[in-house]
């Protein structure tokens, strides 16, 4: 059974994100690896930056994607993490892959993931697992630590140019002083807050960096498909109207989310 030491706990809700010490073995890495080379290899048309919801095989928005990565976010010992800081009801609702290519890959504005989510109230807790070496110098998370502790959106924009996600957060709204390199061995893992101001790089390196990233929020909330059921102004080809999502521990109690949409 994993957990999260008091102080990773008290990190988490100080700085709106933690890195545990638990992480994925070798054996598992390797094989999420595979499976990720199976999707790049199954969707030629699609960025790897940009391959949403490959956890379900075949998705309505226009990714083949591998049951590898379900498999993965129903693992127990990511639950008894992401359990200890949004509690017992837990739905899994979207799992994207950030894969940066070596030489190619695409940087990510600062943004709050909120800004882009139909979700009420706002909550989510992001589980990103490192599958391969993620450092400055291929294009690593960047984070404002702190920056979750109004619990508010901040004004994001249109930002022009080739991008993996196409709204940028307001400049002004933290110093870079303040930025925060989280830099990853394989199966290491961070988690972070739904109101994160983060961002990436581009990867000009030789490497390449891939993560993913798991999203869990409490059963307590409403995924509310009406609020937003479609967009492609992010930059990605969202569907959330048909978007599975699963209840994967205790109740839902807003006895408002809908566990059928989507299934196939």
């Amino acid at each position: 059974m994993a957990s999260l030491t008091p102080e990773e706990i008290e990190t988490y809700h100080r700085d709106g994100i933690v890195v545990p010490k638990f992480r994925l073995p070798k054996e598992r890495v390797d094989a999420l690896v595979a499976a990720l080379d199976g999707v790049i290899e199954a969707n030629p048309g699609v960025r790897p930056e940009k391959l949403i919801s490959i956890h379900v095989e075949k998705n309505d928005e226009g990714v083949d994607g591998s049951k590898a990565f379900l498999d993965l976010s129903r693992d127990p010992d990511i639950l008894d993490l992401v359990q200890q800081l949004i509690g017992e009801d837990i739905i899994l609702w979207g799992c994207h892959m950030f894969c940066k290519a070596a030489g190619d890959g695409l940087e990510v504005p600062w943004h709050q993931d909120g800004h882009y989510w139909p979700i009420r109230p706002l909550a989510t807790c992001t589980v990103w697992i490192a599958l391969e070496h993620s450092d400055p110098e291929n294009g690593c998370l960047r984070v404002v630590p702190g920056s979750h502790k109004s619990q508010k959106l901040h004004p994001h924009m249109k930002e022009e140019g080739d991008l993996a996600l196409s709204d940028k957060i307001d400049l002004s709204t933290f110093k870079e002083e303040d930025v925060m390199d989280v830099v990853l061995e394989p199966g290491q893992m961070s988690l972070h807050d739904v109101y994160m101001i983060h961002g990436s790089n581009k990867n000009a390196s030789p490497r390449r960096r891939a993560g993913l990233a798991i999203r869990y929020m409490p059963a307590t909330s409403h995924f509310d498909r009406e609020l937003r059921e479609r967009s492609d102004g992010t930059g990605l080809m969202v569907d959330f109207s048909t978007r599975p999502i699963w209840l994967l521990r205790g109740q839902d109690q807003t006895g408002k989310n809908d566990f059928e949409a989507g299934h196939r």
